[in-house]
């Protein structure tokens, strides 16, 4: 999907790591999705403002949240569970 960091270096040029790459379309719907879920679930509005606190620049709390989204899917995909908030504070 596109979410995850990768470091750029080559030679003796040092670069910082970015996050791009995936399915344009598919990290736009996971943007859009973040955006709503930030102002409306507890969980991910909870690691939004904590990174924001950490000093994380906004677009980069939220791609991280965009990626904690894929972990939460793909492991209730894996285990056939439901969402449940209560188990996903921790």
């Amino acid at each position: 999907i596109g979410v995850a960091p990768i470091t750029r270096e080559s030679g003796r040029f040092k670069g910082k790591r970015l996050i791009q790459g995936g399915r344009t379309q598919v990290r736009t719907v996971m943007y859009m999705a973040m955006m709503s879920a930030i102002q409306c679930n507890p969980v991910f509005r909870a690691t939004y403002e904590r990174l924001l606190t950490a000093g994380k620049p906004k677009k980069v709390a939220i791609v991280a949240c965009m990626r904690k989204m894929v972990v939460i899917l793909n492991s209730m995909l894996r285990d056939g569970v439901m969402w449940d908030t209560d188990s996903l504070k921790n």
